[in-house]
């Protein structure tokens, strides 16, 4: 599989693709969520997402976020919904995604009426974002202008063996053809930080690296727990170290060409750590409160495609970007198999190889990527949560790739 492998994508202004074309619909603060929701309900097409930020105080990373992800190639258009008093600066988010080339509204509640005119207001704004959406041109688009993010959530002592390895071998083949691919979460990591630092392709990489799982290592002494959960023992997983080399072989063992921070774009092909675990003191309790957390982070740096493992089992999707299902325990596929979209639990079994399913993940990449829906699509999945964090920007030695270019 090579570079040359071709799908049709979305052309943005800025440049960018997108394999889908979606229309999202923001909430600004909790108090706007149910009329949002009610506008996307009514709507009732799978192509028109929610999402949305619940808080009132303003938080920088929550703002770029929000801007992050309605600029997404993915994204379309985007209606933002606010009730009027929040803090997030919904004007300055409406320029913005405006001048990313895409149509964009914005309604406030205080100012349309109330819930009912809202709601009316809302159901003819998307109707004339789908159509302005709609004449986006349609270009050819390549392995190598693809982001692939990967996530593992309810592992079991199967994950590590089978799906986990199996997304790395993925990983292998798309960074092979210059594709971007991102894996995370440092505080799942902790034990790993020097085998990743090895892998860096600058020593100065390596040390960020470090610091960075050290920094989640101390976030999570601080606040009291860890990665390791009550579910994760309970399906086999005897220690930390053993979830953490697990959740690292998705991987896959090409170079490690930057460390990234949520809504930073990686600059160029090659395998990215994102940090997600904010900086500074922690104040923000656990660093990410659910599975979708991490997946709205990985969709902010530009991913197209999530790849999801599971051991245990989980049905989550998400809003904007497609989640592929890489089941690892066969016993778990059996139960869910309407929920999953590949059966790695098969290597356990005998009946393939590592490479193999590998392979078969990349080929779901490149079907969903050509428009095929991933299983959580087609059922309708279209989870989002944004909460409260903090970031410093990164510095220079956590990308060196912009130093050789």
């Amino acid at each position: 599989m090579n570079d040359a492998v071709s799908f049709s994508g979305w052309q943005r202004a800025d440049g960018r693709k997108g394999i889908r074309n979606v229309i999202v619909v923001a909430y600004l603060v909790e108090c706007a969520h149910h009329v949002t929701r009610r506008i996307v309900n009514l709507v009732d097409d799978i192509d028109v997402h929610l999402i949305g930020f619940p808080g009132c105080y303003p938080n920088q990373y929550a703002y770029e976020m929000m801007r992050a992800v309605c600029t997404h190639p993915n994204v379309g258009g985007a209606l933002l919904v606010s009730l009027g008093c929040e803090s997030m600066n919904r004007e300055k988010l409406l320029t913005e995604i405006r001048a990313s080339g895409r149509p964009a509204e914005l309604l406030v509640i205080q100012e349309a009426g109330g819930t009912k005119s809202t709601i009316e207001l809302g159901l003819a704004a998307v109707k004339r974002l789908q159509s302005e959406a709609a004449k986006v041109a349609r270009v050819p688009m390549y392995l190598n202008e693809l982001i692939v993010g990967t996530i593992c959530g309810g592992s079991d002592g199967t994950s590590g063996i089978s799906a986990n390895p199996a997304v790395g071998r993925c990983f292998d083949a798309l960074v092979a053809a210059d594709a971007i691919c991102i894996f995370e979460e440092t505080g799942e990591l902790i034990g790993c930080e020097t085998i990743m630092a090895d892998r860096a392709i600058t020593p100065e990489l390596g040390e960020e690296i470090e610091a960075c799982v050290a920094k989640a290592e101390h976030y999570y002494r601080v606040m009291g727990f860890g990665s390791f959960a009550p579910g994760n023992a309970d399906g086999g997983l005897t220690t930390l170290e053993e979830k953490s080399m697990g959740a690292y072989s998705k991987s896959g063992s090409s170079p490690i060409s930057g460390l990234i921070k949520p809504g930073d774009i990686p600059p160029a092909g090659g395998l990215y750590l994102l940090d997600v675990v904010p900086d500074g003191e922690p104040r923000f309790g656990f660093p990410n409160i659910s599975d979708n957390a991490e997946i709205i982070e990985l969709i902010a740096c530009g991913s197209h495609v999530i790849l999801f493992t599971t051991g245990r089992g989980s049905v989550v999707g998400s809003a904007i970007s497609p989640v592929i299902k890489v089941c690892a325990n066969p016993e778990t596929y059996r139960r869910l198999a309407g929920d999953m979209d590949v059966n790695a639990g098969r290597i356990l079994e005998g009946e393939a190889t590592l490479d193999e399913v590998g392979e078969e993940i990349l080929q779901n990449v490149i079907d969903v990527a050509s428009g095929k829906r991933s299983v959580s699509e087609e059922l309708g999945h279209q989870e989002f949560i944004l909460t409260y964090k903090a970031f410093e920007p990164i510095g220079p030695s956590c990308l060196p790739v912009r130093q050789i270019q």
